[in-house]
């Protein structure tokens, strides 16, 4: 019940690790808000059956615009009242050589996985600032969770810029903790490891580089899209409210490696 009378946002809910961060936060008794271009039949379900309640909230963020993410967040709160909780999970990859990477998906990939999710992170946090702080009991927290990756600290292959808009996510986290703790704001960040979901599906269909890398993580298996929902969880709880600036490795050990 941690999150009774809560909204919790998640980005990219639709399916994989979105749509289990959806469910952990429905099972503390949250309403979830869930947004995604695509259909949210199946997390809406997922949320009701773990016993939360869902709105869903239909958008394409792709377009990382400073008008598109305030449009958003004035929608959610029109229909949910408040935010308590905003998850950036939406996000893109796009795999090529360095020497072959084209414009179009350099831009797409900037757009929706750093520019999107800062600007939903202005737009909430001024809501905040300006309306939701005065309005919230007394103490409370705005808690933004941000899902950054391995490449916020490696370089990857052939994914020139997923790996620099997850740098960007992680410098972005850090700064904007620095300016908002005060406004008691908690930005954090998850840095997934290697996750079965649909981004990684090239990687564990290549039988060399699968074997590769399950033989460097530690716990010797591809880490659940519920793996890293319980972190998100922790991060957006009072469990976390001096914990700020941080991105958090949720990686089988990889990075220990």
């Amino acid at each position: 019940m941690k999150f009774k009378n809560k909204v919790a946002v998640v980005t990219g809910a639709s399916r994989g690790i979105g749509q289990a961060i959806c469910v952990a936060f429905a099972r503390e008794s949250a309403t979830v808000v869930g947004v995604a271009r695509s259909d949210l039949a199946e997390t809406e379900t997922a949320v009701k059956n773990a016993g939360g309640n869902f709105i869903a909230h239909n958008a394409d963020l792709g377009t990382g615009t400073q008008k598109e993410s305030a449009e958003v967040i004035a929608q959610i709160l029109a229909k949910a009242g408040r935010i308590d909780v905003l998850i950036t999970n939406a996000g893109i990859i796009r795999r090529a050589p360095a020497k072959d990477f084209s414009e179009a998906d350099w831009n797409a990939v900037i757009a929706t996985n750093l520019n999107s999710p800062f600007f939903l992170m202005q737009a909430a946090g001024k809501w905040w600032i300006e309306t939701g702080r005065a309005k919230s009991p007394e103490n409370s927290r705005l808690k933004i969770v941000n899902i950054a990756s391995l490449l916020s600290f490696q370089g990857g292959i052939t994914v020139p810029a997923y790996t620099a808009s997850k740098h960007g996510i992680a410098g972005v986290t850090k700064a904007l903790a620095n300016e908002w703790a005060k406004e008691r704001i908690n930005v954090n960040a998850i840095a997934p490891g290697y996750i079965a979901t649909e981004n990684t599906q090239a990687l564990r269909a290549d039988a060399a580089r699968n074997r590769a890398i399950l033989e460097r993580i530690p716990e010797g298996r591809w880490g659940a899209a519920e793996d890293i929902a319980g972190g998100c969880v922790f991060l957006a709880s009072g469990d976390s409210d001096y914990l700020n600036g941080a991105v958090l490795n949720i990686d089988g050990g990889w990075l220990g490696r």
